[in-house]
């Protein structure tokens, strides 16, 4: 890249799904498809469960450590889910995009809608499976869960989908490959908008407008 130009920052990403809908495994095809993209890391008061690693998994802390971190408002989102703390860093995330990176936000939406207050231009995507019939059959497939757990995480998949027309984009995960390339096509659009062009080519677009007449 000419001196001239410079790295643009990068933009944050939420990407959001009820569970089974495939958003894991889609960020992370997207993650091999895509240069400069990388995913938040998230702090947690839970135990690191085995084979889990600090700083690459969660940043797992203590609960007296994340309460100090909302007290400073040094959090961009957080809940609380069954006794446990979850957050995201807001220097951290901000670090990432100055860096020139895209961040994604794996979150639900209720931390989304605490992310759009606190970044209003981030870019927010649901995920949705391309029907009830085959969520469910995912779920099962799995087998690790019992009926009743299976039909709880049916109803909170039912509720998660309720807020899909909260988000900028909706992909449809019923092939996966096809999702992915839906994906990556988001990000490739946002990077083509001309505010990021412009810091690209900055040289470029200086040269081709040297000889260009005065405007009227």
């Amino acid at each position: 890249m000419n001196e001239n130009d410079t790295t643009p920052r990068g933009t944050l990403y939420i990407v959001s799904a009820p569970s089974g809908a495939g958003k894991t495994s889609l960020v992370a095809a997207l993650l091999q498809e895509l240069e400069g993209v990388v995913l938040s890391v998230s702090h947690t008061t839970r135990k690191p469960r085995p084979g889990e690693i600090d700083g690459q998994h969660y940043h797992f802390v203590s609960a007296e450590r994340f309460l100090d971190m909302i007290e400073a408002g040094d959090l961009l989102e957080h809940a609380k889910v069954f006794d446990n703390f979850y957050g995201t860093s807001r220097a951290a995330v901000e670090a990432q995009m100055d860096a020139g990176q895209d961040v994604i936000l794996e979150i639900d939406w209720q931390g989304a809608r605490q992310v759009r207050v606190a970044i209003p231009e981030a870019q927010s995507i649901f995920i949705l499976p391309p029907s009830r019939t085959e969520l469910e059959q995912r779920l099962r497939g799995r087998g690790q869960d019992d009926e009743s757990v299976i039909q709880r995480r049916l109803r909170d998949a039912e509720s998660d989908s309720s807020h899909y027309d909260e988000y900028g984009y909706t992909v449809v995960n019923s092939d996966f490959e096809q999702a992915v390339r839906d994906l990556a096509s988001i990000f490739r659009a946002n990077r083509l908008r001309t505010p990021e062009q412009a810091a690209r080519n900055r040289a470029m677009i200086k040269s081709l407008l040297a000889g260009a007449p005065p405007s009227a």
